[in-house]
């Protein structure tokens, strides 16, 4: 059996991005965790070199363990369209550009599809991954992977959520992330289902990590 490592005391949440910061504290809340951002830190965002989303979680959790001497817990995540070969897959952030733009990033996604002919829901389908990691300053990683099935609408729906949450319809349900709430998209039972691939993840890791 693998030798788990529970997290206590004061964590590190490796990240500098606003939606994924509130997305995470809210998922450690209930578990009493002192969580501190890498952003408020002042921590140098890590060049993310790893050809995969555990990859790439792991560079910046362990860079902000060994920055701070503190276990630092990191997520990458991303959408992959399956009519685009995966993609943007882990360059979901960077099609976004520097201004973050996801709105262009998202009608760049619908103008391929629609270069490829894909404008009926079967053809559209796509999945988010998010990929978590809990690194400590001597080197013990944790990690988990998870991911969510849905297709692609256009135009985007609702302006909750972040990044390309209004463009994509998780299976089962009718409204985009984008049209969820904060519960209803991540929120874990008994209040929300846990459905995001970043709360999939999440109930993994507080499986191994968190003594539930």
């Amino acid at each position: 059996m693998p030798n788990h490592r529970p997290i206590t005391g004061r964590l590190v949440i490796a990240t500098h991005n606003s939606g994924k910061l509130a997305e995470m504290r809210e998922l450690l809340a209930p578990y009493g965790i002192e969580a501190v951002s890498a952003g408020e830190l002042n921590l140098p965002e890590p060049d993310e070199t790893g050809t995969t989303f555990a990859a790439n979680a792991r560079i910046k959790a362990a860079a902000a363990a060994n920055a701070t001497g503190l276990p630092a817990f990191a997520d990458d995540s991303g959408l992959c369209v399956d009519a685009l070969d995966g993609q943007p897959g882990i360059y979901s952030a960077r099609w976004a550009g520097p201004s973050k733009d996801f709105m262009a990033a998202m009608a760049q996604i619908e103008r391929l599809l629609q270069e490829r002919g894909a404008t009926e829901p079967a053809q559209r389908k796509a999945h988010f991954v998010s990929a978590l990691c809990v690194a400590w300053p001597d080197g013990h990683i944790e990690e988990v992977e998870e991911r969510v099935n849905g297709t692609m609408v256009w135009p985007p729906r609702g302006d909750a959520g972040f990044g390309y949450d209004p463009a994509f319809l998780p299976d089962g349900h009718t409204r985009t992330f984008g049209e969820m709430t904060s519960v209803e998209k991540h929120g874990l039972p008994p209040l929300g289902l846990g459905l995001s691939h970043r709360a999939k993840a999440f109930v993994k890791l507080a499986e191994i990590c968190l003594g539930r």
